[in-house]
């Protein structure tokens, strides 16, 4: 082990280190917050968390780390160029313990994260999630997923416990969002709620209008980006009260990114493989399927809970026309191997202009009768699908008057 690395504890709510001295080092984590451990009898303590992370980053040399940073810089690192490792507990999530990794390098500070796993439902996930994360950044371009880079095991020492966890690529300067009350509201047009950004640098803001309309755009493109038309495999499940995406807001410009694929599978089951002549009914057939991932996608990014934590909510109705041009955008963007023209979003807007209002609303309770029926989220997305409806058929309509008149 290089001597000259040395290695800070942290958790993200405190500025300060922690150590083997510190009150809260020999107490057990939170291991989900559905507090599973009870179940399970598992019981780890942070500083068993901190020292397995230590583990993971040293083993082999700190190959891992030496690795992820080469590529990173685009250079060869060696492992005593690194000078200290800075590991931040950042919360505890329903199935992993993300740490951000911050490493210094003569100076300059790279960060990652490493996704630790303890429970066995998590360690389940997170085998899978690393397979899909690799697959995704294999077959596509985009750069709207964390890179991956290493994963492996890490026994607890005393303790018959493995911790699974991989390093990846953490979105720097990101920040998770969720719907709040609209603590400004001053007119009685002002809506009532409204999307805070958790800034733990600069302090928490909420989202102008014009904003919250670009980042539903932008949560619509990248899950679109990353449809199969031809299969119909897509990032499913996801949710925002999760913090499954993040934004970064920079001078009037907006990024956002996705952080965690649980699932890559097709919600459709597509029977017969896209015959290379192009019959009408495979056109037909991967019409239907981009609809009903559509119309899923319109309803499931409507969904938050209160400030993440608190009773779930139904955003405003901006989230409609801004899913709508996300995913037009997102459809500029995808293959469709040929099968219909090389203007996906004006054949999609044609086709659907072929729908009822009472067409959509139809669709959209047969979608909804798949949702698990224990789900917390069906009685509310019940109460406004109708409304929900109306708003997207309405968008639905000016898109083709504006693209054929």
């Amino acid at each position: 082990m290089p001597a000259k690395t040395q290695f800070k504890y942290y958790l993200q709510s405190k500025k300060y280190v922690i150590d083997e001295k510190t009150d809260i080092w020999s107490l057990p984590i939170p291991l989900s917050i559905k507090k599973q451990q009870k179940a399970e009898g598992i019981f780890v303590t942070y500083g068993e968390y901190f020292y397995a992370v230590r583990s993971f980053l040293e083993k082999d040399e700190f190959k891992s780390i030496t690795s992820a940073i080469s590529q990173h810089l685009n250079q060869n690192i060696k492992p005593d160029e690194i000078q200290e490792i800075r590991i931040y507990l950042e919360k505890h999530g329903e199935f992993y313990h993300p740490a951000r990794i911050e490493t210094n390098i003569n100076g300059s500070g790279i960060l990652f994260v490493l996704n630790a796993a303890i429970s066995s439902t998590g360690k389940g996930f997170i085998k899978r999630e690393f397979d899909i994360l690799n697959k995704l950044n294999n077959e596509f371009s985009f750069s709207f997923i964390p890179k991956i880079y290493s994963q492996g095991e890490i026994c607890i020492k005393n303790k018959n416990l493995e911790i699974s966890m991989f390093l990846g690529e953490w979105f720097k300067d990101f920040n998770e969002f969720h719907i709040s009350q609209n603590k400004y509201k001053q007119a009685k047009t002002d809506s009532s709620i409204k999307i805070v950004v958790w800034d733990h640098e600069k302090g928490n803001f909420f989202l102008s209008d014009d904003e919250t309309l670009e980042l539903y755009s932008q949560v619509a493109m990248i899950l679109t980006c990353y449809y199969n038309a031809e299969t119909f495999e897509q990032i499913f499940p996801w949710h925002h009260a999760a913090g499954d995406f993040v934004i970064k807001l920079q001078k009037n410009n907006m990024e956002t990114k996705l952080i965690t694929v649980r699932q890559y599978a097709p919600m459709l089951e597509n029977k017969n493989e896209f015959a290379k002549n192009n019959t009408d009914n495979d056109i037909y057939l991967m019409l239907e399927a981009m609809l009903v991932f559509f119309l899923n996608l319109s309803i499931r990014t409507r969904l938050d809970r209160l400030d993440g934590v608190g009773e779930i909510v139904w955003s405003d109705n901006i989230a409609v026309e801004g899913t709508l041009k996300g995913f037009l955008k997102g459809l500029s963007q995808i293959s469709c191997n040929n099968l219909i023209s090389d203007t996906p979003a004006a054949d999609f807007i044609d086709y659907i202009s072929c729908f009822s209002k009472t067409d959509l609303l139809e669709l959209c309770n047969s979608i909804v009768n798949t949702y698990n029926p224990m789900t917390p989220e069906l009685s509310v997305i019940k109460r406004n699908l109708k409304n929900h409806v109306d708003l997207l058929y309405d968008c639905l309509v000016k898109s083709f008057l504006r693209d054929n008149y």
